[in-house]
């Protein structure tokens, strides 16, 4: 795809989900948006014993386009699944005794 083309796909998910992040390996790319609640819930049942699934979730409900091998190949997927935490936003504040 032409990157003018990449350009208005960009723009229409970053209006459509917010954030867009692009994963880069060996040539191959993807974009993701970052997941909601329910997805960190959903994952985190399923995912509770075994990381990877809820990698496949995440990725599954966040996986905007690009090279299916990432998720795919195990090599690749390995390597994109350490990096979901990227993507997932957490803003911790503080609680005070008033």
């Amino acid at each position: 795809m032409e990157k003018k083309d990449m350009a208005v796909h960009i723009a229409a998910w970053k209006k459509k989900h917010g954030d867009v992040f692009a994963y880069e390996a060996d040539g191959k790319i993807c974009y993701l948006h970052r997941p909601g609640r329910d997805v960190i819930a959903a994952a985190s049942v399923v995912g509770k014993d075994d990381p990877f699934k809820f990698a496949e979730i995440v990725l599954s409900n966040c996986w905007l386009g690009g090279d299916e091998e990432l998720r795919s190949d195990d090599r690749y997927f390995m390597g994109l699944s350490q990096k979901i935490s990227d993507i997932i936003e957490i803003k911790v504040g503080e609680i005070k005794k008033l």
